[in-house]
């Protein structure tokens, strides 16, 4: 290991040289109260930021082992720590001059954390010792093409150790912020289990901001009026920091959120999917949460869907083909959305979120005239309506499903709640009462019939040679190498990092498992366990692809993985 003297050497006799010659100082560096490794030097000032990481030493570092001593006090604590250091680096480079140039010269980067709390690979403590890395992209300063040193000078010796300083050692930290974060981590944390303990799919607290600023703004919406629960739905938790909190326990099972346009409903469903994660404090929804296994589900025309079982819903369709192994490159709506609730069986999701508006009208109802004029024996379509009890009843899986043109699901549901200028009303027993008076949806009799999992997946030609190029498109799709997936409909990755994440997935499966010996299912258990055991970093397989990584839930591995072309499964 070389000093920081060296480094600091080094870079002077490399001064206004050719940009190449910034790859002699990739190495590791020894600093007063860190280690400074640079991962990667970035071949000309316009290409993406060279790669570094930190390391400090747990007794440097200091941070209180109850800070991080439960794996979701960690990412709470790796998450704030990013946002810290971030705002630092921020601060000092808007009053630094001097480190521009050509290219990226002078950027600095740090992943950019949005109102949820992910596990990320940018900042991570050992729970064992308290060491803390925390990774960052800097361009490295050029005139032209040629190396300016001093501004890397100022960078690495003036600025970053600032940043460290003031946002990565415990004792100059804000110490009632970080048990702050400790303690609604530990309530969020409560609220999780309380809803196992009570049989509920989710908690909505009294006076949550659910609306956004806007379209593009994730951040609370100012001036907006706070839920407040429906007497009947209304409990209480007694939180271990907070105390008491009122809001409303959604049960487990079949509950229909009704209402008229523009009355909360889809905004309601927005935040149970997003609450999936847990949120800063501030966000308006940092006491709302969602069973996390809960997947928001959707029709996509158009996508491709390889030997997946949806005989649960599609039958008898022309040409006899086989919906018990059902492959296609252009699925219809309700194909398309047959397929996604069975592969979220399949990925052990326990509560599915529906919204018509998104949904295939043919895959969700049929009405009492259209089953009079076309008959059962000619419709392959059992819709959703005719399910959604024997999915509760025998795979215990429950359905939040929005609703404001068809009753159909008045007959099936447990609870029935009305938005109304964005305030539940708990409408269930007037809804009964008028759905008497019509008749309900008649089930075809095929009896209900868990689907088959056993699916192999095998890649075709998603590797090619030695050399694998990924790239991610916003939070729209994945590329790897010419293999293209639209991401663009699986509504709950919060991050453009989880895409990165699941592009590496992708390759690490790919060179490892995908070899059509193996079910979807073992794979993905076997990628928990990869980053589980050895962090999200590990994926990397030696060589970062792309350091800044956000863990995707299962749910989205799996989406992901059926969405790609070029698996095939046996």
């Amino acid at each position: 290991m070389k000093t920081s003297s060296e480094l600091r050497a080094a870079l002077t006799s490399i001064d206004r040289k050719s940009y190449g010659a910034y790859k002699d100082i990739q190495g590791t560096y020894r600093f007063q109260n860190y280690i400074l490794v640079i991962d990667h030097v970035q071949g000309d000032p316009f290409a993406s930021p060279s790669r570094l990481h930190v390391e400090i030493a747990g007794n440097t570092a200091g941070f209180p082992g109850h800070l991080y001593d439960t794996v979701s006090k960690r990412i709470a604590l790796q998450d704030y720590l990013t946002r810290i250091f971030g705002r630092q680096i921020n601060t000092l480079q808007r009053k630094s001059a001097g480190s521009s140039g050509s290219g990226k010269s002078g950027v600095i980067y740090v992943s950019r954390c949005g109102q949820e709390i992910l596990e990320r690979s940018c900042c991570q403590i050992n729970p064992e010792d308290g060491s803390l890395l925390m990774r960052l992209e800097v361009g490295f300063p050029a005139f032209g093409r040629s190396i300016n040193a001093s501004a890397l000078i100022k960078i690495l010796f003036d600025l970053l150790p600032v940043c460290i300083t003031k946002g990565l050692l415990y004792q100059n930290l804000n110490t009632r912020e970080l048990l702050d974060v400790e303690a609604l981590c530990e309530d969020q944390e409560y609220i999780r289990s309380e809803l196992k303990k009570q049989n509920l799919s989710a908690f909505v607290q009294n006076g949550a901001i659910l609306p956004r600023a806007s379209g593009i703004s994730d951040r609370p919406l100012k001036d907006a009026i706070p839920f407040i629960s429906p007497p009947s739905m209304e409990i209480t938790l007694n939180l271990p920091h907070k105390g008491s909190v009122r809001g409303m326990g959604i049960p487990r099972g079949i509950i229909l959120i009704v209402g008229g346009g523009f009355h909360g409903k889809s905004t309601l469903l927005r935040a149970l999917e997003m609450c999936v994660y847990n949120h800063i404090a501030g966000d308006g929804r940092e006491y709302v949460i969602t069973d996390n296994a809960a997947l928001k589900l959707r029709s996509e025309d158009s996508r491709y869907i390889s030997n997946t079982d949806i005989s649960l819903f599609i039958n008898n369709l022309p040409g006899k083909e086989d919906t018990g192994k059902f492959s296609t490159l252009n699925a219809s709506g309700s194909t398309s959305q047959a397929a996604n609730v069975v592969e979220g069986m399949e990925s052990g999701a326990c509560l599915f979120l529906i919204d018509e508006d998104t949904s295939a009208t043919n895959f969700m109802i049929r009405d009492e005239l259209m089953q009079s004029v076309v008959s059962d024996e000619e419709e392959p379509i059992t819709p959703f309506v005719g399910r959604v009890s024997d999915l509760y009843v025998k795979s215990g899986i429950s359905s939040i499903i929005v609703a404001g043109s068809s009753g159909s699901y008045f007959h099936v549901a447990d609870h029935i709640i009305q938005m109304k200028e964005y305030h539940p009303l708990d409408i269930t027993s007037l809804a009964r009462e008028k759905a008497a008076s019509w008749p309900p949806f008649r089930t075809r009799s095929s009896s209900f019939a868990t689907p088959s999992y056993a699916r192999y997946p095998k890649t075709v030609s998603l590797l090619q040679g030695d050399r694998t190029k990924c790239k991610v498109y916003g939070m729209d799709s994945i590329q790897i190498n010419k293999e293209e997936i639209n991401m663009r409909y699986l509504e709950q990755l919060a991050d453009i990092e989880q895409l990165w994440a699941l592009a590496h997935l992708l390759v690490y499966a790919a060179k490892r498992f995908m070899n059509g010996k193996r079910t979807l299912i073992e794979i993905v258990d076997l990628l928990e366990q990869q980053m589980d055991s050895h962090g999200l970093a590990s994926l990397a397989d030696g060589r970062c692809l792309n350091a800044n990584l956000s863990r995707p839930r299962r749910q989205e591995i799996f989406a992901c993985f059926n969405r790609c072309n070029d698996i095939t499964f046996l």
